[in-house]
């Protein structure tokens, strides 16, 4: 098979980095953390009491050790977005998938090599909307710094964490959400490095401030941890150069707007080149593309940019967003970036061994007997007319480690099946290791009551090439971009359209793919990949002994 001629670079990249690699360790206690945001106090729960959380910053060929505690009242478990976790699948924190959440008052430690990834990327709880506050940056530094990067490298790097904000408990507006059947309620603010700006209603609302200097260039590091949301992003009076998108290099693209969707990176040059003296308002506003009229969240939130030496009564100017509905401007910059071609880089595999077709969407399903505030319907989502469930009493990995039966079964389907109804259940689409996988993601055409909009599917353990897109049903005979397909792995698929991905199945464990709208997930807009051991040394080993067990 072709893919294995893809795991020597791998192998060799993590050869190199077990004997040159630093340990980079932090302590995470996951608990209650008192805040004022928007006139109200609140209690939320946060790592070590910072929202965002702290930032994990290493180099490739690092390991990561990072010791979990946790003091909140909720099981959860933390997910390092985008990190392949290459025979540490017991680390990727996929609640139920992975591992059984660490419970109340429990720890675990996650350690994990990066092993040929540079960029940013990003952690996150995955049990409940929790992720809303427990979240941070994780960047990696190229091994030979600075010189690494395949641009010029900047005067400074400013990190930039778009979320929201609720003000009710976020596990409250999770219940409400399965209660009522139709997902959650709208987030009440959007924020930036955790604060709201100063557009809201509420006087004194908190807003991030950077200071610059003239006439230098600055690596935007922008990570969208919204729940719900993809986001506009622009800077008044300047332009960006995209170089990085998931810690995947791009080909240079300039461009005054930046589009993100829920789980995505994107690392932006930015020029200061604007009247020096000046204060220039950041900010952000929601991507609304659903095809019926519903209500959302339709606020902006501001930074500020102010340049060395600006008055203090200098007024920030502000920038021209695009309207929340503007899918075109959305497309044309999803669609634009090409993926930067480098000899140490894994090539695009040209044959393969899965071709599979999934169909997903949302649909209505009659109300569960405890769903006491549902009227008439409530919502479900599927996979191939599959609606996932998330196993009760062990995780998917440890299942199959430890075979343990009756857990989940091997019967996902490649393709829709030509039955009505959906199935609720917990199957795996089963994947020898090195396989090559194409997989075209088609958004189902939703009801006239439902409408259809965009989904950000995400893929763990894997990058994947993204070879193309269009609207509609996919076309058999498309053109796919086999040159410098950008490498993702989160790609929005465009509502009632498709993507073309591939990758290669080159680490053993259970994978999750599904839907970064967290209003999805518990709907079941999910499916897992199971990769079989290779032959030595890839083979996945025994679990840790602290790891969260169901049994």
């Amino acid at each position: 098979m072709e893919g294995a001629a893809m795991l020597v670079p791998l192998l060799l990249a993590l050869c190199a980095a077990m004997a040159s690699a630093a340990v980079v360790e932090h302590n995470f206690t996951v608990g209650g953390m008192n805040i004022s945001q928007l006139c109200m106090d609140s209690v939320i729960y946060t790592a070590n009491e910072q929202m965002p959380g702290p930032t994990i910053e290493a180099t490739e060929g690092d390991t990561v050790v990072v010791h979990v505690v946790n003091d909140s009242p909720y099981p959860l478990s933390l997910h390092w977005h985008g990190i392949f976790q290459l025979l540490s699948g017991w680390a990727d924190g996929a609640h139920m998938i992975t591992e059984c959440p660490i419970q109340p008052a429990g720890n675990f430690t996650y350690r994990f090599n990066i092993t040929g990834q540079e960029g940013t990327l990003w952690w996150h709880a995955h049990s409940s909307l929790l992720r809303a506050t427990v979240y941070g940056a994780l960047i990696i530094k190229p091994r030979n710094g600075t010189d690494g990067y395949p641009y010029a490298a900047p005067y400074g790097e400013i990190p930039i964490i778009l979320g929201e904000w609720w003000n009710k408990n976020v596990d409250d507006v999770e219940k409400d959400a399965h209660l009522t059947g139709l997902g959650p309620e709208v987030s009440d603010a959007l924020t930036i490095n955790g604060k709201p700006g100063d557009q809201t209603p509420c006087r004194g609302a908190g807003i991030f401030k950077v200071e610059v200097e003239y006439n230098q260039t600055y690596l935007l590091r922008i990570i969208n941890a919204a729940v719900n949301v993809e986001l506009f992003f622009k800077v008044a009076g300047h332009n960006f150069t995209v170089v990085a998108i998931d810690a995947s290099y791009t080909e240079q693209y300039a461009t005054d707007v930046i589009v993100i969707a829920p789980g995505q990176t994107v690392d932006a040059l930015m020029a200061t080149s604007a009247a020096p003296g000046g204060r220039y308002y950041m900010a952000a506003n929601v991507l609304e593309s659903k095809t019926v009229q519903i209500r959302f969240n339709n606020g902006t939130v501001t930074g500020i940019v102010t340049y060395t030496g600006a008055a203090n009564g200098t007024a920030p100017s502000m920038p021209a967003m695009p309207a929340p509905t503007d899918v075109v401007t959305a497309g044309r910059f999803y669609w634009s970036l090409r993926g930067l071609v480098r000899p140490v880089d894994p090539p695009l595999p040209t044959t393969v061994d899965h071709s599979m077709l999934v169909e997903f969407g949302v649909d209505q399903a009659p109300c569960a007997p405890d769903q006491t505030r549902c009227g008439g319907f409530a919502l479900v989502a599927f996979m191939n007319r599959n609606s996932f469930q998330f196993p009760r009493n062990a995780s998917l990995l440890q299942a199959s480690f430890d075979g343990v039966p009756g857990v989940y079964t091997e019967d996902f389907p490649s393709s829709p099946p030509p039955l009505p109804g959906i199935r609720k259940a917990t199957s795996v689409k089963r994947l020898n290791y090195s396989d090559v996988v194409e997989v075209v993601l088609q958004s189902a055409a939703y009801s006239s009551a439902l409408g259809t909009e965009n989904h950000p599917i995400h893929l763990h353990g894997f990058n994947f090439f993204v070879l193309a897109q269009g609207l509609g049903r996919f076309d058999p005979n498309a053109t796919f971009n086999l040159v410098n397909p950008r490498v993702r792995n989160t790609v929005i698929v465009p509502g009632g359209g498709w993507t073309v991905i591939r990758f290669v199945a080159n680490n053993p464990g259970m994978w999750f793919m599904h839907c970064h709208l967290d209003a999805h997930l518990p709907l079941g807009l999910a499916m897992v990949f199971e990769v079989l051991n290779g032959a030595a040394p890839n083979i996945l080993p025994p679990p840790p002994e602290d790891f969260p067990k169901c049994y």
